[in-house]
């Protein structure tokens, strides 16, 4: 039976990749106009003048009397940490025309239980964003299953997930999974410019390391973090679909391979 979709006169038209793959090519001009991204965190302050009009969003919390005990408040809301503000702020430079979407799921102390984070990612891809930036993630097996299975729902509805890996060398999700991108800091702080890691789990390098991002107040911080790294490479795929609309996550993986800083153009693969 799966063979069905392949039949020729099933078979649509697919979007190819034009050759060679280069920056010029993958984000040349683009400014994310038109692109819906969520930044799935402890809520973006619109206010902040490195992070601009917010499109829309979500507050979520724990509450035992809500529905899957999760409460959700559609609307405005402030951000409770300054984490989110600078996660959205980070994309918002690369992209200043996207649709930012703030998802809060963390708390004051930049925590939250992991059913809230799944809910949260599932608001997401019910919302049909087209890029999902996760600078967060749960150590806990419990949701390993829960966040799996979100994580390939995104991947085949073309919603790109972008995890930021866990500060330390331990096993986190939804980081580790191959459908979604995962990303952790390289030294420097120059947001422009990101690196391919051959020996994943993790498979993008940006910067993240005493590197300045919005904060509270329409204050800016130094901070160092894979938190900060993710929403660089979000901010570059946001790029990439204002210019190559609907592409999948593996062809979104392919054009940040060709175009990465250590990738060099046009050696071949030994046989």
């Amino acid at each position: 039976m799966w063979s069905e979709p392949f039949r020729p006169d099933r078979l649509p038209a697919v979007q190819g990749l034009s050759l060679p793959i280069t920056p010029e090519w993958a984000w040349g001009n683009s400014t994310g106009r038109g692109v819906k991204v969520a930044v799935v965190d402890s809520g973006v302050d619109a206010a902040h003048p490195l992070v601009g009009p917010i499109s829309g969003g979500v507050a979520l919390e724990y509450d035992p009397e809500a529905p899957n005990a999760v409460r959700v408040t559609e609307g405005p809301h402030d951000d409770l940490f300054g984490h989110g503000t600078a996660c959205a702020a980070l994309i918002r430079g690369l992209a200043p025309d996207c649709e930012i979407y703030s998802v809060r799921v963390l708390g004051e102390r930049l925590t939250a239980k992991g059913l809230v984070f799944v809910e949260g990612l599932r608001w997401a891809i019910d919302n049909q964003m087209d890029v999902v930036n996760l600078s967060l993630s749960t150590k806990s097996m419990d949701y390993f299953g829960p966040l799996h299975e979100l994580a390939d729902r995104a991947n085949f509805q073309g919603t790109i997930l972008v995890a930021a890996a866990n500060n330390l060398p331990s096993a986190s999700y939804p980081s580790l999974y191959s459908s979604v991108l995962s990303v952790a800091a390289r030294p420097g702080s120059d947001s422009q410019g990101f690196a391919y890691n051959p020996e994943p789990p993790v498979e993008f390098g940006a910067a993240g390391i005493d590197v300045d991002v919005a904060w509270m107040n329409g204050s800016i911080i130094k901070a160092t973090g894979n938190s900060f790294a993710a929403p660089i490479i979000a901010g570059y795929i946001t790029r990439i679909l204002g210019k190559h609309p609907r592409l999948t996550a593996f062809q979104i993986k392919t054009i940040l391979h060709a175009t990465a800083d250590n990738v060099t153009p046009g050696t071949t693969l030994s046989t």
